[in-house]
């Protein structure tokens, strides 16, 4: 006798217990602390004495916020070199660990291990690392002959040093990419090599088109993340410094909050930031579900 398979309801009943942790977080640790950004930002609040109702004065203030252009500057300045330069890292070590050699998992351990430090030790780290004086980084330049620049401490380089600090975070992408390219038949590689095509044509007519809606994807994902992962090391290594040469908009907003008092400046850049993290989340949801759907898998 065959047991009956269940029924729809108990699927659903099934998939609702399995999702509701992650329902749970999500209301608790993203829904609940956008909402109440979002009342906040209503308010002239200072923790010290009662909040005061203001509507939208918070938003129209924030067009007289001198420093508010500049962390924009910044922010884009970073996230325009940086996504790009971490896709393209990414693809490489894909490309490179695509075939088995000796010791690949040990090289791929080591291609991860920076994503998986805890922001402020690798902030840390990268202290050391830029350090004008001791530092590993310019006594390897100086032995070379080259320049030994100031980094965390000049203007013209702060913002290149968290750039190159971003290029050694890269597991997901790589993960994600090697992935994509080991489910490409390798008959269609052999094909293509029997019908004369160079390696080069080989990725960009069959490798760049697979992964083309998967880089699409982190890229977008990159561009969220980037307006979080500045902070930690920009609040630990530089304080904004040189000369608001790292002032990035999350450490704005921390600025506003905690050392001006400003919680409701500080909740209304909260809230710019999350309509711009939700709109690049539904642009991902569109180009995946209308642009490629299943095809991208």
């Amino acid at each position: 006798m065959t047991r009956s398979h269940p029924s729809q309801a108990v699927h659903t009943r099934q998939l609702a217990l399995l999702l509701s942790p992650y329902l749970g977080g999500a209301l608790l640790l993203v829904l609940l602390p956008a909402g109440l950004a979002f009342a906040i930002s209503l308010f002239r609040y200072d923790a010290l004495s009662d909040p005061f109702y203001r509507g939208l004065q918070n938003f129209q203030d924030l067009r007289m916020e001198p420093l508010l252009p500049v962390a924009l500057s910044n922010s884009v300045f970073y996230i325009v070199m940086a996504v790009p330069l971490r896709m393209l890292a990414a693809l490489g070590l894909a490309l490179l660990y695509l075939r088995p050699r000796r010791l690949t998992r040990l090289y791929r351990a080591i291609a991860c291990l920076p994503s998986v430090i805890p922001d402020a030790a690798y902030a840390l780290v990268w202290l050391w690392i830029f350090n004008p004086l001791y530092g590993p980084l310019n006594l390897a330049l100086g032995a070379l002959g080259l320049p030994t620049p100031g980094w965390l401490t000049a203007i013209t380089t702060a913002k290149p040093a968290f750039v190159l600090m971003a290029l050694f975070q890269v597991a997901e992408g790589f993960v994600i990419l090697l992935a994509g390219l080991k489910s490409i038949p390798p008959v269609i590689y052999a094909a293509a090599r029997v019908d004369g095509a160079s390696a080069w044509q080989a990725f960009r007519f069959i490798t760049l088109p697979v992964l083309t809606p998967w880089l699409l994807l982190l890229t977008i994902r990159d561009i969220i993340l980037s307006f979080q992962s500045t902070f930690t090391p920009a609040l630990l290594m530089t304080r904004g410094g040189p000369y608001y040469a790292t002032l990035f908009l999350p450490l704005l907003m921390y600025d506003e909050a905690f050392d001006g008092l400003r919680f409701g400046i500080a909740a209304a850049i909260m809230v710019l930031m999350f309509l711009v993290v939700a709109a690049l989340i539904l642009l991902a949801y569109w180009l995946f579900e209308e642009g490629w759907g299943d095809d991208a898998l």
